[in-house]
């Protein structure tokens, strides 16, 4: 899965937990065989590596199954619980889509307006690429997540307040290069451009957009895009962590190649990992900036997915997808289609220092799934990405009626 706030496919994975980590934290909603088979691969992926587990089943009927799961040590920290938030990273990507796919609807934006037209100067390559490109990540724009410009940043050792238009600046192009339209290839720039289409169309800002068409009308009162790297109020949040530098270091080598020593900024914790809950998250804005919780995240994606935020026409166009590899599937307008071994699901992944989520539906919006896990470089780590891998599976396959697979990798 594409690290969500896009740091590219090969950096979402899972990290090595401490000795005997982790038991228990708080679980509801279902004592059914399959309730306990899936918290019993929670707890092994808490244990493992995953560090912190936050799932949520909704079936549509009954109560919600909520699980959350943690390493023993991280409970000084803090105890987690199913309604804590969350950081939910490119998730935010299929809420950014949404706003423009509205715009669309009312004929103040096209999906084949050339972006040159809307932003003169500030994209490479603009008078080509479309909006629908933009949405569907084939532009021909590279990320600028691991340049050397931005990775300070990214880290939390330069603590500098990032512009979209600055970041536009330092993107490079794909590598290899590709033309716009030629392929998929997953950028957040593609979403920085589209914040600002949006700021030009309407007039508002995307964090106004936001409350105004989906938070504000969904009731989503846990959720809010950050400017800065606080929590807003005094909600309980999850903590999120990365690995030490000579981890990173390792888990990233063939990827990029980190310098020796630079690593996450944060206090060291445990089985050489760094607390990264306070690292300032706001460049990543409308393509990654939001904060919400599993419950929150899924009333909105079942609202959309059910038809209620957008009209037929547009609803048609989010769900018609470009070949997605490394997404394990294909990508429409900043929605992923997923086939899993129970069924096709939508949703999207979101990916920050210190959190790591998917979340998807059915294909009518009637049930969903959360898991959010308090680390994301860290869940690459071969243990760890199996035993993660197998929570995703077992509760995509809970939330639509099937048994949790019996080979499932984590079992």
């Amino acid at each position: 899965m594409a690290l969500a706030t896009g740091m590219a496919g090969a950096l979402v994975g899972c990290s090595d937990a401490e000795p005997g980590a982790a038991r228990s934290s708080a679980e509801q909603g279902g004592g059914a065989p399959s309730d306990k088979a899936l918290a019993g691969l929670v707890q092994k992926a808490a244990d493992g590596g995953s560090l912190g587990v936050i799932v949520r089943v909704d079936r549509g009927e009954g109560k919600p199954v909520q699980i959350a799961r943690q390493a023993d040590w991280t409970k000084d920290d803090h105890r987690i619980a199913p309604d804590d938030r969350f950081r939910v990273g490119s998730n935010t990507k299929t809420m950014t889509a949404t706003l423009v796919l509205q715009q669309v609807a009312e004929k103040k934006i096209g999906l084949d307006d050339p972006v040159e037209k809307w932003l003169p100067g500030k994209v490479e390559g603009g008078a080509d690429i479309t909006v629908r490109m933009l949405l569907n990540h084939t532009s021909g724009l590279g990320d600028f997540l691991l340049t050397p410009e931005f990775l300070p940043s990214l880290t939390g050792q330069e603590k500098r307040t990032w512009k979209p238009e600055e970041l536009l600046a330092v993107t490079p192009e794909q590598d290899p290069p590709a033309g716009p339209g030629e392929k998929y290839s997953y950028s957040n720039a593609n979403y920085l451009a589209l914040g600002l289409i949006l700021e030009k169309a309407t007039g508002s800002t995307v964090a106004q957009l936001i409350e105004q068409k989906i938070t504000g009308p969904l009731g989503m009162k846990h959720s809010f895009l950050a400017t800065d790297a606080s929590w807003k109020d005094e909600k309980r949040h999850v903590n999120g962590y990365e690995p030490d530098a000579a981890r990173l270091r390792k888990i990233l080598s063939g990827t990029v190649e980190v310098p020796d020593g630079v690593g996450f900024a944060g206090p060291r914790r445990p089985g050489h990992n760094v607390g990264t809950t306070d690292i300032d998250p706001s460049w990543a804005w409308a393509a990654g900036g939001m904060v919400s919780t599993a419950q929150d995240w899924q009333r909105f994606m079942t609202a959309l997915m059910s038809g209620k935020l957008l009209p037929k026409a547009q609803m048609k166009q989010m769900r018609t997808t470009v070949p997605a590899p490394e997404e394990g599937g294909a990508y429409g307008l900043g929605l992923i289609k997923v086939d899993t071994a129970c069924g096709t699901v939508w949703g999207h992944t979101g990916g920050l220092p210190g959190y790591s989520s998917e979340i998807y539906t059915d294909g009518h919006g009637r049930r969903s799934v959360a898991v959010l896990t308090s680390t994301n470089f860290g869940v690459k780590e071969k243990a760890a990405a199996t035993a993660n891998k197998a929570v995703v599976e077992g509760a995509v396959c809970r939330m639509l009626g099937q048994p949790i697979p019996s080979k499932s990798p984590g079992k």
